[in-house]
């Protein structure tokens, strides 16, 4: 593996991957971005939240829509909309948390992967929602199942 240290980011370590420089965090740089991801973490929360009430409504409505109900079809577009509205605030927040450098793994947990280097070898920093700071890892291919404490 070859490892690059930039000039104006000494200390901090990337590797080229597939022509791009991959960031590895550290477990100080990744808890700096905690309190932001965590509002990021909340919107997506609350979003899904908002998208499934909304969903449920929708859902009743056509099942009575399909009697005589046309007087229902203006909530419905707006329900639409309205599910169209979260999706789009929904990849807006999933983008703020792709321009951090982490990946979320489990919205409804509000579970985030770091990438990071331990032993020389790439393992995912892993964080959830619920925990006041960052206390596990595991390897790439092991998901949560495999945290290990650091």
């Amino acid at each position: 593996m070859v490892w690059y240290q930039r000039e104006d980011a000494p200390g901090i370590a990337y590797k080229q991957r597939k022509g791009i420089m991959t960031h590895y965090f550290t477990r100080e740089e990744a808890e700096a971005l905690l309190p932001a991801i965590t509002i990021i973490l909340h919107k997506i929360q609350d979003e899904r939240e908002k998208m499934h009430v909304i969903e449920g409504e929708l859902e009743t409505l056509q099942l009575q829509s399909m009697g005589n109900g046309h007087h229902l079809q203006g909530r419905i577009q707006r329900l639409h909309q309205d599910v169209l509205e979260s999706v789009q605030a929904l990849q807006h927040a999933i983008e703020e948390l792709q321009e951090a450098g982490c990946e979320l793994k489990d919205p409804d947990t509000g579970l985030i992967d770091f990438l990071s280097v331990r032993d020389e070898h790439e393992v995912y920093l892993c964080w959830r929602l619920d925990e006041d700071r960052i206390r596990f890892w595991h390897d790439l291919d092991t998901g949560f199942a495999g945290r290990q404490p650091l």
